[in-house]
């Protein structure tokens, strides 16, 4: 005999997405049940990305969980693109009136949990076998194992934001769904260490040895990149081994600033761009890394996942106050704006790595492509505009 559990919305995923959408939920007074197959010291313990849109600053303002990021977080009012040592900076503020915000997706999701955990919120950790059903019927429910027992909650609503190998798109038939990907022939090595930013402001090199990203955490703890093979382990990267590249790859000007020291962290991501599509079956939404992926040269990922869930919380608290127009319109009007952020990160991605399959011809297209964007304001606004954050649609 199992566990039964009412609320109005079942939220899989406990990452940021699934909780910045239970706080703007609770806020409005609609129940949720939060569900994650880890614990909370191991989600917030994952090291994710860094830059946030202003959009994204905007909803975590509306959420209330907003002033460490504004005690603690650094403005950005432009960055650096780098082409064999030669830079070119781009002028979010100028070109676009606004900027971004480096603050790590870690303090974000603490600072979720912080909140709903004073708000009450239910959770279930170390969960096991979900499974959502009835997702065309009237009563959805979530199925699931706990601390060895079978719970299953009743609901209105379910909210996929259980991310890429996450059970939620999946519920959605085969025959109805369909997928779009482009996997990248290289991956990215990232360390942590505590030692200044190389610079102020992130800088994205395209070296002939491969691609580079000089970002930050703090002013005292770094974040960089360089691009790998796919194949490539940790073990294959040693700290020497990587400062060296590093060096290289940013070029002399930045490389003469450059204070290295013992990484505490390191780890290899693979590349990829999936979409899938429609993003809502029955009473199942997705949102977030459970319906795409981009690459994280745009630094689009958890921007990307907030705005789906500002979307997908309006439709949501519509629903309850008797309107169900954004509900039914939500993948149509999301994907909309997921296929724009798609492409600004495969251009990027394209311009600053080095492809196995690229000649000279392609190394002379992304040199002219530099070139241009570095001579041409409308280029240049171009990235910025995208950089910074597209409007919700």
């Amino acid at each position: 005999m199992g566990l039964t559990h009412q609320t109005q919305v079942c939220i899989i995923g406990a990452g940021p997405s699934g909780l910045l959408l239970a706080q703007l939920l609770g806020l409005a007074g609609i129940e949720t049940i939060v569900l994650d197959r880890k614990d909370r010291a191991y989600i917030e313990g994952r090291v994710r990305a860094g830059v946030l849109e202003r959009g994204t600053v905007d909803a975590l303002e509306e959420a209330g969980v907003a002033d460490r990021l504004h005690r603690e977080g650094l403005p950005h009012t432009g960055f650096d693109l780098a082409f064999s040592g030669d830079r070119h900076r781009i002028d979010l503020q100028g070109l676009t009136g606004s900027s971004v915000m480096v603050y790590g997706q870690t303090e974000v999701t603490k600072d979720l949990f912080r909140a709903r955990h004073d708000a009450g919120q239910r959770f279930f950790f170390n969960v096991d076998q979900v499974v959502p059903k009835h997702l065309k019927t009237a009563q959805p429910q979530v199925q699931f194992q706990c601390d060895g027992q079978i719970h299953t909650i009743d609901c209105k609503f379910i909210a996929g934001c259980d991310g890429f190998h996450g059970v939620s798109r999946n519920a959605i038939p085969q025959n109805l769904r369909q997928a779009f990907e482009r996997v990248y022939p290289f991956g990215w090595l990232g360390i942590l260490v505590d030692a200044p930013p190389v610079s102020d402001e992130l800088i994205y090199a395209n070296h002939e040895d491969g691609f580079a990203l000089a970002s930050m955490r703090s002013p005292t703890r770094s974040r960089y990149y360089v691009q790998c093979d796919p194949g490539d382990t940790v073990a294959d990267w040693s700290d020497d081994r990587f400062w060296n590249a590093f060096a290289t790859r940013l070029g002399e000007q930045a490389a003469g600033q450059l204070q290295t020291g013992p990484s505490f962290e390191k780890s290899i991501a693979p590349l990829r761009s999936f979409v899938a599509e429609p993003m809502q079956y029955g009473a199942l939404f997705l949102a977030g890394d459970a319906a795409h992926i981009v690459p994280p040269t745009g630094a689009k990922g958890l921007n990307l996942a907030v705005a789906d869930v500002r979307q997908l919380s309006r439709a949501f608290i519509a629903h309850f106050k008797g309107n169900d127009d954004p509900l039914q319109t939500y993948s149509q009007r999301v994907l909309k704006r997921v296929w724009k952020v798609e492409r600004f990160s495969w251009q990027l991605s394209t311009l600053m790595h080095q492809f196995p399959d690229y000649g000279p011809f392609e190394r002379r297209m992304q040199r002219a492509e530099f070139d241009y964007i570095a001579s041409s304001e409308a280029a240049s606004t171009a990235i910025a505009e995208n950089y910074v954050g597209l409007p919700l649609e």
